[in-house]
């Protein structure tokens, strides 16, 4: 079954003919960036958008999976921090992010013979609060993983069967979606979050968040590590990093990591 989605994966890419991927390093795009460039070759191209909502080690480890995979790789600038309505981080700010990477990637493609613009949407994304994938296909982008029912864990299977070596890297959505809904998002903000979070990865963390909100940091991470985490790490030193960064306060969520938990006041709103 497995197998048969990757067929029709591999379809619909050599259908396209040439292939513009949306490549933002996560495993997701990596892996229809893999498969576009195993049917079309050099007629296969990623892009990643660099912005200051991407942590600079994030570009850099996707120029490196690109390298693996062999695919041709390109960055460009977007600008979504200007855009008020962006910056002002209503609750579908992603649709201005996914806009103003849209509006940039589509001209793109359209000057070099690229039919469309694909992305690394899978089929659970289509579960969620997901605003911007609206703005893709309002700018005629195409979601190949979705189309097909690709769900994230066959994304991880496909990754690993393909001998990806990040077949479980763990989700690193943009540092925008650290910030509670309505709370303005600045670049010193998003540039605070980046250090503590890399504070954290350099502990030996791997799967974290690290929430703001105004002057308060707040530690999300598996559950079963909480424990461990609080009796092995120096967190005087840790409360001092933080506060160089610039946060007041520093707290630990006893509830653990869950991808997307500021979506949950939308929740409680609709309830």
């Amino acid at each position: 079954m497995l197998i048969e989605k990757l067929e029709k994966l591999k379809a619909l890419l050599a259908e396209a003919d040439r292939a513009l991927v949306a490549y933002s390093g996560g495993v997701d795009s990596a892996l229809v960036a893999k498969v576009a460039y195993d049917v079309l070759g050099d007629r296969a191209l990623a892009v990643t958008a660099e912005s200051p909502s991407l942590l600079p080690e994030d570009l850099e480890e996707a120029r490196m999976q690109a390298a693996f995979i062999g695919i041709a790789h390109e960055v460009v600038q977007t600008h979504e921090i200007e855009n008020p309505n962006y910056a002002a981080n209503p609750v579908n700010r992603c649709y201005f992010c996914k806009s103003e990477l849209h509006d940039t990637l589509k001209p793109l493609a359209i000057e070099r013979g690229y039919p469309y613009v694909v992305d690394g949407v899978n089929a659970d994304d289509l579960r969620d609060y997901r605003p911007g994938i609206q703005a893709a296909k309002e700018r005629g982008a195409r979601s190949p993983l979705a189309e097909i029912g690709i769900t994230k864990a066959e994304v991880r299977e496909l990754s690993k069967w393909l001998e990806l070596p990040w077949w479980n890297k763990p989700a690193q959505p943009c540092l925008s979606s650290r910030f509670p809904y309505g709370e303005a998002i600045t670049i010193a903000k998003l540039q605070r979050v980046g250090r503590a979070e890399r504070y954290l990865r350099q502990l030996g963390l791997t799967t974290l968040r690290v929430r703001s909100a105004g002057d308060v940091a707040r530690i999300e991470l598996p559950p079963e590590q909480i424990q461990e985490f609080v009796q092995t790490t120096d967190l005087p030193a840790l409360v001092a990093a933080f506060q160089s960064y610039g946060f007041v306060y520093v707290t630990l969520d006893l509830e653990g990591f869950r991808s997307g938990k500021l979506n949950q006041v939308l929740h409680l709103v609709e309830s």
